[in-house]
Formats: C-alpha cells, sequence, structure tokens
C-alpha cells in the first residue's frame, strides 16, 4: 500500500478519551501536500472541525491533529491508524490534555463514490 492509496474520504466511528469511552460519528477526509505527507480534516458530529498533518510507513498512518474546543482554547494530539486496507483504517488517538489513563479509538471507513461515465 502507498500514502497515494489512502486519499480520499472516510466515515468514522469513535469513542472518546474517558472512561464513558462516549461515542461519535463523523467524517475524516485524506488529502497529500506538495511534500506529498497526509492533511487531514475531521467533521465530528455537527459543529467540531479538527485538522492535521502526518506521515506514512509499513501500513501506519501516524496524525499530529488540533482544534479549537468551545471553550476556545486549542487542543492538541496524535491520532495512529494502523491501514487494513486502503478502504478500513483502526486507529487510536489521544490529546495532550485528555485522561492519559484512556485512549480514543476511530475505525474509519471509505465512502465509496461511484463514478459516472462521461458521454
Amino acid at each position: 500500500m502507498t500514502i497515494e492509496d489512502l486519499v480520499g474520504e472516510y466515515n468514522i466511528l469513535g469513542s472518546n478519551q474517558d472512561a464513558e469511552q462516549h461515542s461519535y460519528k463523523g467524517k475524516l477526509i485524506l488529502s497529500l501536500d506538495d511534500n506529498t505527507r497526509i492533511t487531514a480534516n475531521w467533521s465530528i458530529g455537527t459543529n467540531q472541525e479538527q485538522t492535521g498533518t502526518g506521515f506514512f510507513k509499513n501500513n501506519i498512518l501516524v496524525i499530529n491533529f488540533s482544534y479549537e474546543g468551545e471553550d476556545l482554547n486549542i487542543y492538541k494530539g496524535v491520532a495512529v491508524y494502523q491501514c487494513l486496507s486502503k478502504d478500513v483504517l483502526d486507529g487510536f488517538w489521544s490529546e495532550k490534555h485528555g485522561n492519559p489513563l484512556f485512549l480514543g479509538e476511530e475505525r474509519c471507513f471509505r465512502i465509496k463514490t461511484n463514478a459516472v461515465p462521461l458521454n
């Protein structure tokens, strides 16, 4: 698998970095920058946007991410995904100020688009 294989949109199912493991759904968009490094954009729920950059090696994708919380503070963390295939990513994540006793988890599934042939 190559880094180019990961480019696309994914539906995500996840759980937060807390004792209750609160679940969430969202969307992850992976693209490449000019240096062929991963850029990531998450949309979590209805109002949370997160961005990140990362790298890929040996079917492992690592992304450093950040977002602005409801309290207007900037939160940062790292997400690590095992790329089970180019369509399924299985990951965990941790925020700098999250509960150190827990990890968040995410499973990402590629959104398939049906190409319509041009006539």
